[in-house]
């Protein structure tokens, strides 16, 4: 069975967060995508849903998070390469993203984050799983 993950955040303004996304260079899923949906896909299995906060609201009755001021998730990514991680930050902060934590680097472990526009933790991490096996 293949499991398929859809991760819903509330945004403010989705075509900020459209330019954003497609800036990193991601898709989207046009058929379920809106003036108050993006579907981003971030791959065959991991399905971003990026909903305007009005519309966000219409599926919980919880306050929504204001994530520049509170932690809700971090969504964390991995990558092919050191290099890979580096490209994929780098992009997000040219393009209005936020650096947030200290670059980590562990030899067989590398991986760096951002805040998108609303605030929304990221995490990018390449792991070489040979090196971790040689460890263990």
């Amino acid at each position: 069975m293949s499991t398929k993950i859809f991760i819903n955040l509330p945004v403010r303004d989705l075509p900020r967060s459209r330019d954003f996304f497609t800036k990193l260079g991601y898709s989207f899923d046009p058929q379920f995508s809106d003036e108050n949906a993006a579907s981003l896909v971030i791959s065959d299995n991991i399905i971003v849903m990026l909903l305007v906060e009005s519309f966000y609201g219409t599926f919980t009755k919880k306050k929504i998070a204001d994530a520049h001021e509170t932690s809700e998730v971090m969504i964390a990514l991995s990558a092919d390469s050191r290099e890979q991680v580096d490209e994929l930050v780098d992009r997000a902060l040219a393009s209005g993203g936020q650096p947030t934590g200290e670059t980590q680097d562990h030899g067989f472990m590398y991986g760096r984050a951002f805040e998108d526009p609303d605030g929304h933790h990221w995490e990018v991490t390449w792991m070489d799983m040979s090196a971790m096996q040689e460890q263990s």
